[in-house]
């Protein structure tokens, strides 16, 4: 049996590839997907999976399509979960996608991933997966042989399987260009702090330069195309925020998380630039749409989070959202200012085109109607209201 297994050359995906050929007798293709990893672990990934005995190592560069039909559209909806941006979860659809497409290139029987049974990816996974090819067995080795972190290590030092984590130090991260997720050892525990070994993209706000700095994003149509007056790809931008947030400390986020299946688990993340981009996109929607828009988006957004979130991109509903929050972003044009400061960031300034926002009707220094004109609407606010007092004797 030929079978194409996701890979990324972690614990999870590198004892699978032994357990593959070991317990389910198949020959394996690996496949890397890149969504914006560290270049330097994508170059070491094929001559491993060879190394582990791969027959084939297909990589795909995934990153201009997972920006611009992914987190692009995630930015429109201003796609938080709980409060975090979804990076990984956002991820595994056009990993799951392309891992579908190289089977079916190289007429593999089967697909594999190295989820377990207690995380969210398996649903992602699956889901898609079995969407895009129904007729494709789903093999998932360590949620099969119901393999825990100690067991998987065991293995590993028994086959000589080099591993990235150990037992001191067994962190689980996940890292693409929208976020970097860490998780396992002492920060499985929610009283300990997080240690500051486990970040890579952010520098503590302690050590981050002590004058703040103001960066400028333009907007159109709810896609971000400018950086501080100058005009790239939503690919460079995002790169380059990455690095000019995380200087300043920003995107740090650690939270109890509710898994699909209902457990708690303590997470930690970092999303620099997806901090910074949501938060100046609903400073701009603010800008541009009525009261009464903004109110069912909030739902919109929450519902389309959640979707993302549980597995189901390819779900009909979520597409149907998107038609709505597409018809909401023709006005979301203009530019945002965010100050960056020692961990936080916040709005400072924004215009757009299809403001909403009147300076002459606002201004308490003067006035764009007559004042008297509000008599008449008070005396029928909370009509209702008070005609209920009144029948109740109050």
């Amino acid at each position: 049996m030929k079978v194409a297994l996701a890979y990324s050359g972690g614990l999870d995906t590198s004892v699978a590839v032994r357990l593959l050929q070991e317990k389910y007798k198949a020959d394996v293709i690996t496949v890397s997907v890149d969504v914006g990893q560290d270049p330097k672990e994508l170059k070491e990934i094929g001559k491993k999976a060879r190394r582990l005995g791969a027959i084939k190592h297909v990589h795909v560069d995934a990153r201009k399509e997972f920006v611009e039909e992914y987190v692009f559209r995630s930015i429109k909806a201003n796609g938080l979960y709980e409060g975090y941006p979804l990076s990984t979860a956002l991820a595994r659809y056009p990993i799951a996608s392309k891992l579908v497409e190289v089977a079916q290139r190289e007429k593999a029987e089967a697909v594999a991933h190295g989820c377990t049974g207690k995380g969210n990816d398996q649903f992602r996974f699956d889901t898609t997966i079995s969407i895009k090819a129904p007729k494709l067995k789903i093999i998932a080795p360590i949620r099969e042989l119901n393999l825990d972190r100690k067991q998987e290590l065991k293995y590993a030092r028994k086959h000589g399987i080099p591993v990235p984590v150990k037992v001191g130090k067994p962190y689980s991260i996940d890292e693409n260009i929208w976020g970097r997720s860490i998780e396992g050892g002492v920060l499985e525990d929610p009283k300990r702090a997080p240690p500051e070994e486990i970040y890579a993209w952010t520098r503590a706000p302690s050590k981050a330069p002590a004058k703040p700095r103001v960066v400028e994003i333009a907007f159109k149509e709810g896609i971000p195309v400018a950086l501080d007056g100058k005009r790239m790809s939503g690919l460079e931008l995002i790169c380059k925020l990455n690095k000019i947030a995380g200087t300043y400390g920003v995107g740090r986020i650690e939270l109890i998380e509710d898994r699909i299946l209902g457990l708690k688990a303590r997470e930690n993340y970092e999303a620099p630039a997806a901090a910074v981009l949501i938060q100046a996109h609903r400073a701009l929607e603010q800008l541009v749409l009525t009261k009464q828009e903004l109110a069912f988006k909030q739902v919109v957004d929450q519902t389309w989070a959640d979707l993302v979130y549980s597995g189901l991109w390819f779900d009909p509903l979520r597409e149907d959202l998107d038609a709505f929050i597409d018809a909401t972003q023709r006005r979301v044009t203009g530019n945002v200012r965010v100050e960056l400061n020692r961990g936080s960031s916040r709005v400072v300034g924004r215009s757009a085109p299809y403001s909403l926002y009147d300076e002459e009707l606002v201004s308490f220094e003067k006035f764009g109607f007559d004042q008297r004109d509000a008599i008449g609407v008070i005396k029928f606010h909370a009509l209702q209201g008070k005609i209920l007092r009144k029948r109740m004797g109050k």
